[in-house]
């Protein structure tokens, strides 16, 4: 069972961190990669979810992620990092889990 409330807060921390990128191409950049790994999610996780549920998955891995990165971005090493892209992802995702409104888990 994953440590969710540990899971929110790396997730939240990886949108702050596209937030904070230098550029604003290099922004867009990660906004599109988001995008594209958005699809992959909704394709892993299926219909409804929770937040556990999502954490569970996030628990399992993100080397997924880090492959899209490398193939959409390969001329952006600051985009391959797990913890920018993957946490920014799960940070937008978890907003349509069962339980989670208003920003925290029901």
């Amino acid at each position: 069972m994953a440590d969710v409330e540990r899971a929110l807060e790396q997730w939240r921390e990886g949108e702050q961190r596209v937030d904070g990128l230098p550029d604003d191409r290099l922004r867009g950049k990660a906004h599109d990669l988001i995008a594209q790994t958005l699809i992959q999610l909704r394709r892993r996780l299926g219909g409804p979810f929770t937040v556990e549920e999502l954490a569970d998955l996030y628990e399992q891995g993100t080397d997924w992620v880090v492959e899209i990165a490398h193939g959409l971005a390969p001329d952006h090493p600051a985009l391959w990092d797990p913890r920018l892209i993957a946490d920014a992802t799960f940070a937008r995702y978890v907003r349509g889990a069962r339980d989670f409104a208003g920003g925290r888990r029901l």
